[in-house]
């Protein structure tokens, strides 16, 4: 049984006005749920989280310990290498995260085709970093203080607590029958 958490992000800023979630890159919200989780499942207060690069650079694992035992274990995996390994790893029942994030790109999305890179296709690395200098300096705002999504919880969700937040925004997942249709994806 997994939990899923779920930010939307309805903005009560004014026109013009740029916010991010937390994290160094503007991949996903690895880092944010990974704190919130903690401070909500655990009670520990986390400020800085260390990647691990596993295999190689695009794919990281992030861990929680809390007396001697990791209670959460994140992975971000990035490219379709590592996509792909992932897919594997979960078919064989070795995949043993709370959560992943996956994106197309390797090196995340600032790196994908449509970003920075040279006129002769390749990846422009002073581009890039001087992006995510950019993106760095954009304040953080964490979704949960966001006024509509306050609203949202208390209007449409019925509480924090309810049976329509454990029926919407929550998940368990159950093993699934091989099937042998032809249609299969063999990765």
């Amino acid at each position: 049984s997994s939990i899923f958490f779920c930010f939307l992000r309805f903005d009560d800023l004014k026109e013009g006005d740029v916010v991010r979630h937390e994290g160094k890159r503007s991949d996903g919200y690895l880092e944010h749920i990974f704190k919130h989780a903690a401070k909500e499942l655990f009670g520990m207060d986390v400020k800085e989280i260390t990647y691990k690069a596993l295999k190689n650079k695009d794919f990281q694992e992030v861990t929680l310990e809390k007396d001697g035992e990791t209670v959460l274990r994140f992975a971000a995996a990035y490219g379709f290498r590592n996509i792909q390994n992932m897919v594997l790893k979960l078919k064989k029942g070795k995949f043993l995260y709370h959560f992943v994030e996956v994106l197309a790109c390797p090196g995340g999305c600032l790196n994908g085709k449509g970003q920075a890179q040279s006129e002769d296709g390749k990846p422009d690395r002073a581009l890039l970093a001087q992006m995510e200098e950019v993106y760095t300096a954009i304040p953080v705002r964490l979704p949960e203080t966001n006024l509509h999504v306050q609203r949202m919880y208390q209007d449409w969700l019925e509480g924090m607590d309810s049976r329509k937040v454990q029926d919407t925004l929550h998940t368990t997942y159950s093993a699934v029958n091989q099937s042998t249709s032809s249609l299969d994806i063999k990765w």
